[in-house]
């Protein structure tokens, strides 16, 4: 398995290769944006990249936007911002984790660890057509939800859309301008409030059929979830 480490502190790249290469995996080394999307796409196989925020040529944000359009591939961000605005900004950008400067390398690679086993997890549930979580059983190809009790939850096509994107990517937050731009195909205008309604209705659907359990959970500021447990 490969990881892509990105930094243009060739100090911290050479640090995190040794943890990395320790625990078994392979490294691939970029030292700006644009050089990391050359290794990602000269490396198919890349299975995560650990992500520096601010850098030369191309900064972090801009290199997930990029990445983000073709691949969903895990993005855990370091970075030397520690202000809450710094970190909401990159989850809604699609990053999956992020890490503040200076780091401990065990838990950068614990986290490292924690992302790999999601989206083997993901992958899994993909490759099923059918997703357990929660209380729910989701099938892709035919748009049917039920309860593991075998309670069937009628949604529309959207509310359908919604939660299939949030349940094929556990633990990660959707924000209201990706899950319009997802679910309805469309360039995002004023989506929010579009995609509220929607989540609210399906959230009473879920919730009318599992005896109140709240599965979709929204996080103030930045979108929505669906955890995996």
């Amino acid at each position: 398995m490969k990881i892509l480490i990105v930094d243009d502190d060739k100090d911290i790249v050479e640090l995190l290769s040794i943890y990395v290469e320790n625990e078994g995996y392979e490294v691939e080394k970029a030292y700006n944006g644009k050089e990391a999307l050359s290794k990602l796409n000269m490396n198919p196989d890349i299975a995560l990249m650990i992500l520096d925020v601010m850098m030369p040529q191309m900064d972090g944000m801009e290199v997930i936007r990029e990445v983000r359009k073709e691949s969903q591939i895990p993005v855990l961000i370091l970075s030397a911002k520690t202000d809450d605005l710094d970190k909401i900004q990159g989850l809604v950008q699609g990053a999956d984790d992020y890490v503040t400067k200076p780091f401990n390398p065990l838990e950068v690679m614990a986290r490292v660890k924690s992302l790999l086993r999601r989206a083997e997890h993901n992958v899994k549930n993909n490759e099923l057509d059918q997703i357990e979580i929660g209380p729910l059983i989701i099938k892709k190809d035919s748009h049917e939800v039920k309860t593991l009790e075998g309670k069937e939850i009628k949604l529309t096509a959207l509310e359908f859309g919604i939660l299939h994107l949030l349940a094929s990517h556990p633990n990660r937050v959707f924000s209201a301008d990706e899950i319009f731009e997802r679910v309805w195909q469309q360039e995002s205008v004023v989506s929010a409030k579009t995609v509220m309604v929607h989540v609210s209705h399906l959230r009473d659907k879920i919730e009318d059929a599992t005896n109140g359990e709240q599965v979709i959970q929204t996080v103030w500021g930045v979108g929505y979830k669906i955890e995996s447990h």
